[in-house]
């Protein structure tokens, strides 16, 4: 059975867990989503529990192309005081920031108690947050992208698309293993540095992620990968979210970070109940 260290209790994966998404940034792609006053983060961060959301991530820069990129000293300004906020009102919920910065990382965790470090950039942008993330002894998210988010989409040619993806996660999960990192994640990254093409057949291909033996997060929630196939915006999206987190989660994906926490765990339930029959077949 996969699990993840929290604080010392052993999280499990029997049943898939469901992040929700806080986002303290004005551009995110998903207008839905955008929270900036103290009210709507606490309320988003309560509708994500209530709903049966186990994790929060939260970002303080947007990861659409057309965004602007921060540094360290402006994201640690939105995020911190958001932290704080959270932890005081949620002393003890899973919480995971999403940032790949080492200092923004250390200050996050050492301040506020934030459980698991999401890095979109895979320890690129900041050579420095895998030997500070071995530091801290917390989960950490090891996502899949080329460049930063600003430039991905021009790095979307592969000599061989699967086999090169599977490849940076065996080199990039061997340095992490070798400073001391227990528990990684794997995400591979839906929607930066891949077509809307590629990004479905990497969601065809994802069991080959189990050959990892790690928890599998999957962020697909209103993303291009849907909006654009189908023609339409992403507040229109969230049909095809759960189809595609349906999919997911038949091919063994152990989180889906989402916006939208109810339809997610409604997912969750429906396929857990399939699971169920199916594992009575077999027997």
């Amino acid at each position: 059975m996969k699990t993840i260290n929290i604080n010392g209790t052993l999280i499990d994966f029997s049943t898939p867990h469901v992040m929700g998404i806080v986002n303290v940034t004005p551009d995110s792609f998903f207008s839905g989503s955008r929270k900036q006053s103290a009210n709507e983060i606490v309320d988003r961060c309560t509708q994500i529990l209530e709903e049966g959301g186990t994790m929060i991530d939260v970002g303080a820069q947007s990861t659409s192309p057309a965004s602007r990129f921060l540094d360290a000293k402006e994201e640690a300004g939105r995020l911190m005081p958001v932290l704080k906020l959270i932890r005081s009102e949620f002393p003890d919920v899973i919480l995971s920031v999403d940032t790949f910065y080492a200092d923004v990382a250390k200050e996050s965790v050492e301040e506020y108690g934030v459980n698991i470090i999401n890095d979109i950039s895979g320890g690129q942008i900041d050579e420095r947050m895998f030997p500070v993330v071995a530091q801290l002894n917390v989960p950490y998210i090891l996502m899949h992208m080329r460049g930063t988010p600003q430039t991905m989409q021009q790095f979307t040619h592969y000599d061989n698309f699967m086999q090169d993806i599977l490849y940076y996660f065996s080199e990039r999960k061997a340095k992490l293993n070798h400073l001391g990192v227990k528990d990684v994640i794997i995400d591979p990254g839906f929607g930066f540095s891949k077509s809307i093409s590629q990004n479905y057949e990497l969601m065809a291909y994802l069991k080959y992620f189990h050959i990892f033996e790690e928890p599998i997060l999957v962020g697909i929630s209103r993303k291009s990968m849907i909006y654009t196939l189908l023609g339409i915006t992403p507040e229109e999206s969230l049909n095809g979210t759960s189809a595609l987190n349906t999919v997911a989660l038949l091919s063994g994906v152990d989180i889906l970070r989402v916006h939208d926490v109810k339809e997610a765990v409604e997912c969750v339930k429906i396929i857990e109940n399939v699971r169920h029959y199916i594992d009575e077949g077999i027997r």
